[in-house]
């Protein structure tokens, strides 16, 4: 096989090298092109009727001229004259496509299923993208970003190392997003069979609904509200809204908790059942399982009632949290 190709090199007069390059290029301006979709869905969602020459000059993409520019909106839907498809992903050669593997997933604790997804906030005539993943089940926002690019190493990448670092999940975690490009990226994808982590995409926006409503909270509930004036104040206040939200917002889907207090109380629940079991297979290693005092008995109520308790609310949960 080998031998055929360097001879079909030799006959069209191109090294193999020089074929490596272009394809290593193609990728690259596919995984520009892709990332390019999720801002331009955000900027339509909020500016319907902005021409493709002003959304060019808005957002300033890198590496990319504004006829190329134009002309990729064009393919992708987002021309005015066109209908206006905001669920469109690239199909560009090279592209990876997860499974969604929470389509039908229950989430049941704490760093089961993190969601993840991008939004740009607008200061001072220039976009700062901000990365937010969040658990499913518990809601904690556990890692974020402030970034001037678009680009992977900038958005995602710092968002999942300071989740991963703050939280350390078991192997197995799944990380659920939409199709853009700062999630299949040979960067991040790397990182995330680093991390052991599980790969999952949508392929519309419904299909990601709870890290959409992080990015419209810290959006539209603290930062319009607070006004940064520069990136540094940015950072400060996006840093602080995700404190407020994770210590201080109240949840009714979590009973009212905190998502702190929430994910607190389910791992005080899940010791306490686990020293209370262990407590009870003790008795009945010591007494013998024919023993009438501890036989068949339960704990006693002062050793897991409060995990009772708790089980019963995380249950209760548990069937309410469902993509």
């Amino acid at each position: 096989m080998t031998y055929s190709l360097n001879r079909f090199y030799k006959a069209i007069n191109i090294s193999k090298q020089a074929v490596s390059k272009h394809l290593l290029v193609a990728r690259g301006a596919a995984d520009i092109k892709a990332q390019l979709v999720l801002i331009l869905q955000e900027i339509r969602k909020d500016h319907p009727t902005m021409s493709l020459r002003s959304m060019y000059y808005k957002i300033k993409p890198e590496k990319i001229g504004r006829d190329k520019f134009e002309h990729l909106c064009s393919e992708w839907g987002f021309k005015l004259e066109r209908r206006i498809n905001y669920c469109i992903t690239t199909d560009s050669s090279g592209v990876i496509r997860f499974p969604n593997l929470i389509e039908s997933l229950t989430a049941k604790r704490p760093n089961h299923v993190w969601v993840s997804d991008i939004t740009y906030y607008e200061m001072n005539r220039r976009f700062y993208y901000l990365t937010f993943i969040s658990d499913m089940y518990t809601k904690v926002i556990k890692g974020f970003s402030v970034s001037r690019s678009l680009r992977t190493i900038f958005t995602t990448i710092p968002a999942l190392k300071l989740a991963h670092k703050k939280y350390r999940p078991a192997a197995g975690l799944i990380l659920h997003s939409d199709g853009g490009g700062q999630y299949y990226s040979n960067e991040f994808v790397g990182l995330t069979r680093q991390f052991q982590i599980k790969n999952s995409m949508c392929k519309e926006a419904y299909q990601n609904p709870q890290a959409e409503r992080v990015n419209g909270v810290i959006k539209n509930n603290y930062l319009i509200h607070w006004k940064p004036a520069n990136e540094n104040q940015l950072v400060k206040l996006v840093d602080r809204a995700v404190y407020l939200f994770n210590m201080e917002k109240p949840h009714k889907s979590l009973q009212y908790s905190t998502p702190f207090e929430f994910e607190n109380k389910f791992s005080f629940a899940k010791d306490n059942l686990s020293k209370a079991m262990s407590r009870q297979r003790q008795k009945l290693a010591t007494f013998g399982a024919s023993s009438p005092s501890v036989a068949g008995q339960p704990v006693s109520g002062s050793d897991v009632s409060s995990a009772n308790k708790m089980s019963k609310v995380i249950e209760k949960r548990s069937t309410n949290i469902r993509h």
